[in-house]
């Protein structure tokens, strides 16, 4: 793979992506929707281009980074997408998409003489920046190899295997279980608290025990304790990822009774308004139905707000 090469999507998780890009000497040609992304990408060295198909004009491999299915799809294959542009021949889907669209645009670019391969990715924004996500790469080897050098440059490599989607598969599958963990968790502390301990000393208890998760680790330490909220992922591509599960699951025939239960409680917290916010705040609805709040010796003053109705802190 030669040193050039292009990137759709340079926002919360493809900017930090692309700046590491930038600092291994990489020529990154970019595209975002947002002029602003735009700006900061050619701040670190990236080239602005004026739409996907003019990125896929110069570039051999087109990395993309995007928050739906839909956009991916049109990006990709639409009117002006990258499927217009002459040069590209790998594609490398980073974004969380399906396997069902990762297929449909792959058959539709083998149609062109592009390969596609799917690479999506886990550690949110902090791994983005620090270079450690976890990339999940399916599809052809050589596509891979070719590709290769640029994925180590955000993270650690799994090859996972050699049919697009597959890569897919694993991340709704990871993404399934970690927004299930949210749920689970939040309930478990809140029921802690109401019952009269500590909420610190509960995530600490539950940190050092066997309910442990990345999410009582991070989020519950990190951002709720602390009343941040900033976790760092929005509560809408939560929902859309484990609807994306669930529906793989029921397709193949594979029973997910809990992580069913999960996604209404995500699909709830869309539907009260809270789909642009954090994840962590997911947490203000137990605290709302239970009348606690979930920080180290919290003063009660009643119920707390809900995300759409809280007032200012």
């Amino acid at each position: 793979m030669t040193n050039e090469i292009g990137f759709i999507g340079v926002g919360a998780m493809g900017g930090p992506m692309v700046r590491r890009l930038c600092e291994r000497q990489y020529r990154v040609r970019v595209y975002d929707s947002s002029q602003a992304a735009l700006e900061r990408a050619v701040g670190w060295g990236a080239q602005a281009a004026p739409s996907p198909a003019d990125v896929a004009a110069s570039a051999e491999t087109v990395l993309v980074s995007l928050p739906t299915p839909a956009i991916v799809r049109e990006v990709a294959v639409g009117r002006n997408g990258l499927i217009e542009g002459g040069a590209m021949r790998t594609f490398v889907d980073l974004s969380t998409t399906g396997p069902t669209v990762a297929r449909e645009v792959a058959a539709a670019l083998a149609a062109k003489g592009v390969t596609a391969i799917d690479a999506p990715v886990s550690g949110g924004i902090a791994g983005a920046e620090a270079g450690t996500l976890a990339v999940m790469v399916s599809g052809p080897a050589d596509a891979i190899e070719k590709a290769r050098s640029a994925l180590e440059a955000i993270g650690r490599v799994f090859v996972v295997g050699d049919q697009v989607g597959l890569g897919q598969v694993l991340k709704l599958v990871n993404n399934g279980l970690a927004a299930t963990a949210v749920v689970a968790s939040a309930e478990a502390v809140a029921m802690a608290v109401h019952a009269g301990l500590d909420a610190k000393m509960v995530v600490d208890v539950i940190n050092a025990s066997s309910g442990r998760n990345f999410m009582t680790e991070k989020m519950f330490t990190e951002r709720v304790l602390t009343r941040t909220f900033d976790f760092g992922f929005r509560t809408e591509l939560m929902h859309k990822d484990i609807r994306l599960c669930t529906d793989e699951a029921e397709a193949a025939g594979v029973p997910m009774f809990v992580t069913n239960a999960a996604r209404q409680m995500w699909s709830f917290a869309v539907g009260q308004g809270s789909g642009r916010e954090d994840i962590s705040t997911y947490v203000r609805y137990l605290e709302a139905w239970t009348g606690i709040e979930m920080r180290s010796d919290p003063e009660r003053k009643g119920p707390a707000a809900a995300p759409g109705e809280r007032s200012e802190e």
